[in-house]
């Protein structure tokens, strides 16, 4: 998942990045509303932290003009607490707003929280994946290998199903937690490696050398497609 950052501000840019790609986020940054548009215009990202205050052109009008073609989940900032401002930059389309000073963990949950909103919206319960041999049956609850059926546990089930849904892209263990188990669920990370192995052992021709099912060394999992 993509994120960026519009903030004039180096420190809260540095610490709010930082924090994103703690958690398995491909992060970009940016200092001014030209720099946010390019990127936008060059990386398509899931989700953007906005500024109100920017040199040049205000948040504001970032957010409006980012409204008349995309609807990229978007988070205001701002320094000020005024009632008027939030409401300005909801009725601008903005999704979430949040005051600086503000905790960096409250501003992961919202990001949690937008981006599980988005891509339950984006993924339909009913739709049917198949990958090669492999096909999850969302509606049945029932996964197939070359035809047979395997025997999934509920979590198993989602885990896969959500991996295999959106193939190609990078999950830290951490997101994967928040996104299968909830971001509320008081699980240890361990607990995905666990069931990532598990899932090898039941859909993988060979679990010692997965297809599907792979580890990116030193941030997290993927499915691979092809």
């Amino acid at each position: 998942m993509k994120v960026l950052v519009v903030d004039d501000e180096a420190p809260i840019v540095e610490a709010i990045a930082y924090n994103l790609r703690k958690d398995g986020y491909q992060t970009f940054t940016a200092a001014d509303a030209e720099s946010c548009l390019e990127i936008v215009r060059n990386e398509n990202p899931d989700l953007i932290i906005l500024d109100v205050m920017l040199p040049a052109a205000s948040g504001f009008d970032v957010c409006r003009s980012l409204r008349r073609h995309s609807t990229v989940p978007i988070i205001m900032l701002t320094a000020r607490a005024e009632e008027t401002d939030r409401v300005v930059g909801l009725e601008l389309g903005a999704d979430d707003y949040i005051t600086k000073p503000f905790s960096t963990r409250e501003l992961m949950a919202r990001v949690k929280a937008i981006l599980r909103r988005t891509q339950a919206a984006e993924l339909p319960t009913g739709r049917i994946v198949t990958v090669g041999s492999l096909t999850i049956d969302p509606v049945r609850y029932e996964v197939t290998v070359s035809g047979k059926r395997v025997d999934l546990s509920p979590k198993e089930f989602e885990l896969l199903r959500f991996m295999a849904s959106h193939s190609g892209q990078v999950f830290s263990r951490q997101s994967l937690l928040d996104r299968v188990w909830g971001a509320d669920a008081y699980v240890e990370e361990r607990t995905v490696d666990v069931h990532i192995r598990w899932l090898r052992e039941k859909v993988e021709t060979n679990p010692s050398q997965p297809e599907r099912l792979l580890t990116v060394r030193g941030v997290g999992y993927k499915f691979r497609a092809e």
